[in-house]
């Protein structure tokens, strides 16, 4: 028997020849979810379906949905859609209701929001609010999807029984002027709806749906836990790449596990310790978070100016905070970067791989300026090392992509590489300085724990203190001094020496280990407030797995692979054109005239060259130069009359563009942003032929925050 919802979504369609689902309801579990089909039927358009009572409430929004909140789009109310309709792409044939090509260009999960308030974790609430809402004719909701993120609302207009305005509120997803319709590929096929109309096959129905949490592996519905140890990496010896990893700059801070509970913050140390009034820059980031239950793991970094990382300047955080002042008169700023999710809406995610946590994470966490998504890397590692150091970071953690959270456990999923040999050490004594280090001492006695009760002796770091460091040391050393040496074994030592009780823990860089088990050439660096003297042993540093991954030097196209026959198939088109023609390009059409105009005149001899030749050639060299000229910048140097004529500069475009061309908005001297071109496909590369930019000039940095060394995509 149908729902009665949908007798209008039956009554419209012949399901012997669409091949959309059949109109039959559904049943979802957890978070209630969205999806944003893109739709080329009559006219393109975007359908909004936000699930509500076993079906998909609809919405056909003419222009896209737009993250600028001064921008009011029409939504227009159509009929109820199956629940099945959530993982829909594909062709519905001409003739048919809604004929054209449909994508998934984004999808996700959502709550109704009220007063700050929102339901992933409770369905029956969620829906019983948004029956209410729109019964009332405004609905303000949360979307976590990949490309939508942030509040929402849908306003009923008073003319037309189904017209809504839909709005992006006031957040920190809000972006006056982003160009986010731009992202045109669908997020489960990577289709673009140019590649269905090009004769690019469907995929097979029903597509992936969005990421639902009771449907991964490991993930197990329970309450929420109170404290959850984090997870420690393994130290290596060296970095290395592998495919099957995922690679980390490795932070130089505290690890944070942060708990989230209705908008209530907690953040405790690596040891257990709530520490949440240590850093309150990061508490209203934290508290905004798009969920009711969230614990998160991450690490708290201090940024200089610079925006290089400071260990120091943490430490100088946390003493201005404790001295009772306040911290934001530092020229610092703290951040905390989170790099897993550990459980959301009221389920467990640690029995999950990371690659589903770190999807998770992307769509979940809500970032803002002190709270941000850290950035990792598959498949190279080396390359990422080397970046990391040069840009002031330790090193890199590397993560198999399969691998399960084991709290409080150190795993050999995690590695570690690190620039130097560096370690944790207990602090049992210190030798009694002479000279200018009279009053202060020479050197630190440390160790670690190879069994419970007793250290062993690792050597004297006497280096890498300045004279602040030394005097602050001595009076912290004075009060914890004992008469009973907690080491099992020392050797004589040509000073006095002076016991404490082992409750300081220094992290020591040094060269290498001694045969006799000591540290060469140590050097101090920072005593670590955030870690367990107890737990403390000798950390020694294995090989890098032996399955590592050569790297790739050559070339690769795009990120979107496109077949060596669509450039032929361009290319037969230029060669066999008269004067004018329009080229069919991956599904764009673009306009060339006057093919044969000479742009480079006959020279010793050899033939003059046209804009054909040149149209040819970029064709040719298009898989080559494509990902170098990618998400950069450009301004045009064009010459109308050919290489012998003028020529002008041209920085932006007042005119409008082609579809296919794609703009960045970028702050110019004065402040004020303008748009930009990229040349990130090859229409818009035959584009800057046809009017005849020769020279291709762009920016050295891409608008991609990775810098080049860390573009993997061709890995």
């Amino acid at each position: 028997m149908t729902n009665p919802p949908l007798k209008e979504y039956q009554g419209k369609r012949d399901f012997q020849q669409t091949p959309e689902p059949q109109p039959r309801p559904g049943a979802g579990e957890g978070p209630l979810i969205f999806v944003i089909h893109k739709h080329s039927a009559r006219s393109l358009h975007y359908d909004l379906r936000l699930e509500l009572d076993g079906v998909l409430k609809s919405w056909a929004i003419p222009g896209g949905l737009s993250m600028d909140p001064a921008d009011k789009k029409l939504a227009v109310m159509v009929e109820d859609h199956p629940f099945d309709y959530r993982s829909f792409e594909g062709i519905i044939p001409e003739g048919q209701y809604g004929g054209g090509q449909v994508i998934i260009w984004d999808n996700g999960t959502y709550s109704p929001e009220t007063e700050g308030q929102f339901f992933f974790d409770d369905r029956e609430k969620a829906q019983a609010l948004m029956r209410d809402r729109l019964s009332t004719g405004k609905v303000s909701f949360i979307l976590r999807g990949e490309k939508l993120k942030g509040n929402f609302a849908l306003i009923k207009m008073r003319n037309g029984k189904n017209n809504w305005l839909i709005i992006k509120h006031h957040d920190e997803f809000a972006a006056p002027g982003s160009h986010i319709l731009s992202e045109d590929k669908s997020v489960v096929s990577g289709l673009r709806v140019e590649d269905l109309k090009s004769g690019a096959p469907p995929p097979p129905n029903p597509a992936p749906e969005a990421i639902k949490l009771d449907d991964i592996p490991g993930v197990r519905k329970a309450p929420m836990p109170s404290a959850m140890p984090p997870m420690l990496a393994t130290a290596v010896e060296s970095p290395f790449s592998d495919p099957a990893w995922f690679f980390e700059p490795k932070l130089d801070g505290y690890r944070i596990i942060s708990l989230i509970r209705n908008g209530e913050v907690k953040l405790l140390s690596r040891n257990g310790h709530d520490i949440t009034k240590d850093f309150p820059q990061v508490i209203p980031g934290l508290k905004d978070q798009f969920a009711s239950e969230m614990i998160l793991d991450g690490e708290m970094v201090a940024l200089e100016e610079s925006g290089r990382p400071c260990f120091q300047c943490l430490q100088q955080h946390l003493d201005v905070l404790r001295q009772g002042k306040d911290s934001t008169e530092q020229k610092i700023k703290i951040v905390y970067f989170v790099f897993d999710i550990l459980y959301l809406d009221g389920f467990d995610l640690t029995g999950a791989p990371i690659s589903a946590r770190k999807e998770i994470l992307q769509r979940a966490l809500s970032g803002s300026d002190r709270v941000r998504n850290l950035d990792f890397f598959t498949g190279n590692g080396e390359s990422l090392f080397q970046a990391a150091i040069n840009t002031g970071f330790e090193g890199v953690v590397a993560k198999r992509k399969d691998s399960t959270y084991e709290s409080g456990q150190r795993s050999k999923n995690w590695l570690k590489a690190k620039a130097f040999l560096a370690g944790e050490f207990v602090v049992g004594g210190y030798m009694a300085g002479s000279g200018a280090r009279n009053k202060t001492f020479a050197s630190l006695m440390i160790g670690y724990y190879e069994t419970p009760g007793k250290l062993t002796y690792a050597g004297n770091v006497g280096t890498g203190f300045d004279d602040a460091t030394l005097e602050k040391l001595r009076q912290t050393l004075d009060a914890i001094a004992t008469e009973e040496s907690p080491f099992k074994e020392v050797p004589r030592l040509p000073s006095p020496v002076t016991f404490v009780r082992p409750e300081l823990v220094a992290e020591v860089k040094f060269a290498q280990w001694t045969h006799e088990g000591y540290l060469r050439a140590p050097v101090f660096l920072r005593l670590r407030e955030d870690k367990n003297p107890a737990e403390i042993t000798r950390e020694t540093a294995a090989p890098a797995p032996a399955h590592t991954m050569p790297v790739r030097r050559e070339v690769e196209m795009v990120e979107r692979k496109i077949p060596q026959q669509a450039y032929q198939d361009v290319l037969d088109q230029i060669v066999k054109a008269g004067e004018d023609v329009t080229l069919n390009i991956e599904g764009q059409k673009l306009e060339v005239t006057k093919l044969d105009k000479v742009f480079w005149p006959e020279y010793e001899g050899r033939r003059a060259l046209t804009k054909r030749d040149m149209l040819i050639y970029f064709t040719k060299v298009a898989p080559y130069a494509l990902p170098h000229l990618k998400d950069r910048p450009l301004t045009l140097t064009r010459f109308p009359d050919g290489i012998t004529g003028g020529h002008f500069y041209q920085k932006h475009w007042n005119s409008p563009l082609p579809e296919f061309v794609q703009q960045v908005a970028l702050s110019e001297n004065d402040g004020e942003f303008k748009q930009y071109m990229l040349c990130n496909n090859l229409p818009t590369l035959l584009w800057l032929a046809q009017i005849a930019d020769i020279e291709l000039h762009t920016w050295f940095s891409r608008v991609d925050p990775a810098p080049d060394s860390l573009d993997l995509s061709a890995i």
